[in-house]
This record gives C-alpha cells, sequence and structure tokens, in this order.
C-alpha cells in the first residue's frame, strides 16, 4: 500500500527529502497547501530501507499506511526499479529486514497491517 499523510501533519518538511523517489510535495506541485504523497511514486521504500523513510523521520507519526491501497512488495519493488532504471536493486527473494518493511518486524508502525 502507498503511505499517506493524514491531517495531523504540521507542515515541518522533514519527510520530503527523506523520500528516495520524490514522492513527497508541499503542495506546490498539485495547487493545494498542504504536503501528500505521490501513490505512483510511493514504494515504501521497498529496496531502500526496512522502514519508510517518511514515517521514520514524522515527528507526529503522520506518515501512515493507505488502507485503500494495499499493494504487494513485488509490486512496490518493481516500480522502484522502474523509477531509478540505472540504480541496481536486490531481487526480490534477496531484500531483508534492512531493504523491505515486509521483512522487518521491527520498524515503526509494524502493528498497522500490511
Amino acid at each position: 500500500m502507498a503511505t499517506i499523510i493524514t491531517d495531523e501533519c504540521i507542515n515541518c518538511g522533514v519527510c520530503e527529502p527523506e523520500c528516495p523517489n520524490a514522492a513527497i510535495d508541499d503542495g506546490t506541485k498539485g495547487g493545494i497547501d498542504f504536503y501528500y504523497i505521490d501513490p505512483e511514486l510511493c514504494t515504501e521504500c521497498v529496496g531502500f530501507h526496512g522502514e519508510e523513510a517518511c514515517q521514520e523521520v514524522c515527528p507526529v507519526d503522520c506518515c501512515i499506511p493507505d488502507p485503500d491501497r494495499r499493494e504487494s512488495e513485488e509490486l512496490l519493488l518493481e516500480r522502484a526499479q522502474q523509477i531509478h532504471p540505472d540504480q541496481t536493486f536486490p531481487a526480490l527473494d534477496e531484500l531483508s529486514a534492512e531493504t523491505s518493511l515486509f521483512r522487518n518486524p521491527d520498524r515503526k508502525n509494524a502493528h498497522l497491517e500490511q
């Protein structure tokens, strides 16, 4: 599932530079007045980190999984590969707790179902 930013966001902006896919915008691209995550660019950091970088740095825990957009680890890894064609990623069966939240039971928001 893609990540969303809830209404609790304080617009601090710490999440935006942490996203490896530039999926987070302060609203200027969409002509809105709040931060949001483009679900077509969000890979939940699969292939990069064992946690979603935005969740890790958010001081008010408003970066959460979108319950309306559930996506598989395979799909998210494929998206990362499409977004970053010049980058090398582990194969699906080589992902680990360090490169996929699906394999990291100790991540922040692990209690929120995938």
